[in-house]
């Protein structure tokens, strides 16, 4: 069986602690690297836990169950991956973070794979995503490190609930078939939806905006009958450089509790050109709030009304 080992390293301008504490951090991951739609803490013992992580390669979204174990003292991470996904047959790896200052430290990235049934064409595809996905990963670290403070300000969260008398399954059925949308929601226009393994969408979308204007998203969604939904959008409005979220369904003796969080990183480069010349970051904020707000809570309006009229 080959096996390849290879490794990739950055340069980052931050001390080895705060970038060791970033890593750590699995629940950042989307909001940190662009590969990743959602993580999922599965369990923890002491500084052992096991994760599954939703990630696209080469374009294809992907799902697999990792076991990590930190080493905050040495500023290691290791990680397995217990449950792959073809044409991956073993994946495993380690981060390493290394002090070069007090201000500097150097992020080093090994990873080892083999290809199912050590099929080479297999082994290229996957050489090809460890070196697309590692770089992409460690440059978009190198960048969230590099300028955390500046993206505490441009980053906010916030969510929607409501309360309805029916129950959880139709509220999620409601969400999960998003390629009914057209026509149970007037805010969508299209809706091109995929689920090439269960649980695991790809949905792009035509909302229309209260100027009578569309804007296209592409989003990929992982689903959790009937609880939660999380999604990470890829193709994004111009005042967004990032918006995750989850769709979450509690169900108790008097109903059921639907909610929709959203995490925004705002594009200042875009609000003048979006808001006018005068508009500030506060009142790009105020404006994607509003737009985020406006929709999901119509969602939810509407999935409360076909749950209730289920009952």
């Amino acid at each position: 069986m080959t096996t390849r080992e290879v490794e990739h390293e950055i340069t980052v301008s931050a001390p080895a602690q705060a970038v060791y504490r970033l890593i750590a951090e699995v629940r950042n991951w989307p909001r940190i690297f662009p590969p990743t739609i959602y993580v999922d803490e599965v369990e923890q013992d002491g500084n052992t836990e096991r994760i599954r992580i939703w990630a696209t390669a080469n374009g294809e979204a992907k799902n697999w169950t990792s076991r990590r174990v930190l080493d905050p003292g040495a500023l290691r991470i290791t990680f397995r991956q217990e449950v792959t996904a073809p044409p991956v047959a073993a994946m495993g790896g380690t981060w390493i973070i290394e002090p070069v200052s007090d201000t500097e430290s150097r992020v080093r990235l090994l990873h080892d794979y083999r290809a199912v049934d050590d099929d080479p064409g297999s082994l290229a595809w996957i050489d090809e995503a460890v070196d697309r996905n590692s770089r992409s990963e460690l440059a978009a670290l190198k960048g969230n490190v590099e300028h955390a403070h500046a993206s505490e300000d441009l980053t906010f969260s916030f969510e929607d609930t409501v309360r309805i008398n029916g129950s959880a399954k139709d509220v999620y059925d409601f969400v999960n078939d998003a390629h009914l949308w057209p026509e149970r929601l007037p805010h969508v226009a299209t809706v091109h939806l995929t689920e090439d393994a269960p649980g695991l969408q790809t949905l792009e979308m035509d909302t229309r905006a209260k100027d009578g204007s569309t804007h296209t998203t592409k989003s990929y969604r992982v689903c959790f009958p009937h609880h939660r939904i999380a999604y990470k959008q890829v193709t994004l409005p111009a005042l967004m450089d990032l918006h995750t979220g989850y769709w979450t369904f509690t169900e108790d003796t008097d109903g059921v509790s639907a909610s929709s969080q959203h995490t925004v990183v705002l594009n200042t480069q875009n609000i003048a050109r979006v808001l006018g010349p005068d508009a500030t970051v506060e009142d790009a904020e105020d404006y994607v709030r509003a737009a985020l707000s406006t929709n999901s809570r119509a969602t939810l309006g509407h999935a409360k009304d076909h749950a209730e009229g289920k009952r």
